[in-house]
């Protein structure tokens, strides 16, 4: 194997590396910008419950804590559950 040959095969291994480095990359990303998201309607949905809860609720309220659990609940379905 010529010098040119070794090159190639040591740059074809780095480049598949740096590849699987960029894909573990990318799903730690996108599991802590899932989280953050779910962060924000555990906020959202703790903001309607007290509102509910002293007597400021609206209908709007009611339907805003159906949606947010809704969607809390898909999160948990792909990502698995929410963590206290």
């Amino acid at each position: 194997m010529g010098f040119m040959d070794k090159v190639k095969a040591q740059a074809e291994v780095g480049l598949a590396k740096a590849g699987e480095a960029t894909k573990a990359g990318q799903e730690k990303l996108d599991q802590a910008t899932a989280k953050h998201k779910a962060d924000g309607l555990l906020h959202d949905l703790g903001a309607a419950l007290y509102a509910e809860r002293v007597g400021r609720g609206t209908d709007q309220t009611t339907a805003d804590v159906e949606r947010l659990v809704g969607e809390l609940q898909a999160y948990e379905v792909q990502y698995g559950n929410l963590q206290p």
